[in-house]
């Protein structure tokens, strides 16, 4: 494997990475639907802010995630168009993996 595909491929791994928990998952959907703040994201999820905030952040800073500030509130916002294709495709696997197991427990 050449440098390039290394450092590519490291750098799919940590999108994954930042995707890795069930909260900033849930955020992403959140925000593939339109633009949110931070509060608005706080209350849906019920943590505190400084939670709310790391968890942002990681994914900002893998790319996932922006934001803006307007006034006093924080907007974020998805990059990423493709998250519910990737979510469809992500649902068709849980669903094969949920049969297979229902085959085995009969």
């Amino acid at each position: 494997m050449d440098k390039k595909t290394r450092q590519a491929l490291a750098m799919k791994a940590e999108i994954f990475k930042a995707m890795g928990h069930p909260t900033r998952l849930f955020m992403l959907e959140v925000l593939s639907e339109g633009p949110r703040c931070v509060c608005e994201l706080q209350e849906m999820i019920g943590a505190d802010m400084s939670t709310i905030s790391k968890h942002l952040t990681i994914m900002r800073n893998v790319g996932l995630v922006d934001s803006e500030k307007q006034g006093t509130k924080v907007i974020y916002r998805s990059t990423i168009g493709c998250l519910r294709s990737f979510s469809k495709c992500l649902e068709t696997v849980i669903q094969k993996r949920r049969d297979a197991l229902a085959v085995e427990l009969n």
